[in-house]
């Protein structure tokens, strides 16, 4: 084997901050095995397997639908590590006069985005169907009291247009498509819904910028499972093929990636900026839409509580039909290359004679 292939989506990950730093280059160069990522492939199937993960010798960590989309698929994969970062998830408005409570919230129009391009799974739906369900659910209101409004979206490359002239912010914004919650700012401004689900710091932008009101935040969900959406937990996923056939390659990403957790603990002030490179956002909106202690978490693990938190996840997506059968979420995990990690990092090391 000369190539192990990544991928990982634009988020606080330690996988992400690894890729960054070029530690997986610097691990694998005298083993002379090229390490690239799937979006530089010219192969476009290759470039897809960010969603559907069947590219053989691929790693991959980010948003966890496409993860768990992908497994009921066919696809040959085995989680063997999560992170949990504590995000900024909330539900926004225009509307001053709305308040979070059920008789403020009753049948108001709640914005969905929808994918009309979408061949793989449309997580951006079910991300905002999963917020609407966690956060509502802290009211006591129920995704049948509100009306759930469909708001379709092409999404596009990255545009440099500025606004000029009459344009509006709204339209401004449709140029814009590269912003994550730019279908939702727009709905805002024009009027097609009242109320819209963001999360991250790309979602506290958005809603800076719209000087939107914050109607309700995650906090105010008690129970954390219900915390769980796309980007928490974000499982750290492999090719099965090349854990089976490679597994010391395997435990060698892993414990890489656990020496960007200890570099993250030490290095508070500056991961904000790697971050910041990561999500595409301002370091401003970094620390403030993720206030648990990025440092602290971003490393790698498996959870007890983050696993169930996943699996609970996996079931409201199979519920709402963004996966098209359950699966054996315990036979997916496979803890044996964290494991051999955590062994290998705290082996006594050999005296120098």
């Amino acid at each position: 084997m000369s190539r192990i292939w990544y991928t990982r989506c634009p988020a606080p990950t330690p996988f992400g901050i690894t890729v960054q730093k070029g530690w997986l280059e610097q691990e694998f160069a005298a083993d002379g095995i090229d390490v690239k990522a799937l979006q530089d492939a010219d192969d476009v199937q290759v470039r897809r397997s960010h969603f559907t993960h069947t590219q053989p010798w691929s790693f991959r960590q980010g948003g966890n639908i496409p993860a768990l989309w992908a497994r009921p698929q066919g696809s040959e994969t085995r989680l063997i590590g999560l992170s949990w970062v504590d995000e900024f998830q909330a539900l926004i408005t225009l509307d001053r006069q709305l308040d979070a409570n059920p008789q403020s919230l009753g049948r108001r129009r709640f914005g969905l985005p929808i994918n009309t391009r979408a061949s793989v799974v449309d997580f951006h739906r079910a991300t905002a169907l999963r917020g609407f369900s966690s956060l509502l659910g802290a009211l006591g209101v129920q995704l049948d009291d509100i009306d759930l409004v469909d708001l379709p979206h092409t999404p596009r490359g990255l545009e440099d247009a500025k606004p000029t002239g009459d344009a509006s912010l709204a339209d401004w914004l449709d140029a814009q498509r590269s912003h994550e919650f730019a279908r939702e700012a727009q709905a805002l401004l024009r009027g097609e819904a009242d109320v819209v689900f963001v999360k991250g710091a790309t979602g506290l932008d958005i809603a800076n910028v719209l000087n939107a009101k914050i109607l309700l935040e995650i906090g105010a969900q008690a129970d954390r499972v219900l915390h769980a959406n796309n980007g928490t937990p974000r499982p750290l996923t492999v090719d099965a093929q090349l854990l089976r056939e490679r597994p010391d390659l395997v435990e060698r990403v892993v414990a890489s990636t656990l020496d960007t957790g200890d570099w993250a603990h030490g290095h508070a002030g500056d991961l904000a900026h790697y971050v910041a490179r990561e999500t595409r956002s301002a370091e401003h909106w970094v620390e403030r839409a993720y206030p648990g202690g990025l440092h602290r978490q971003l490393t790698i693990g498996l959870d007890p509580q983050a696993l169930a938190a996943l699996a609970d996840f996996k079931h409201f997506l199979f519920k709402w039909g963004f996966i098209a059968s359950d699966f054996d979420f315990d036979a997916w995990v496979d803890p044996a290359p964290l494991r051999a990690a955590l062994t290998r990092r705290h082996a006594p090391t050999s005296p120098t004679v």
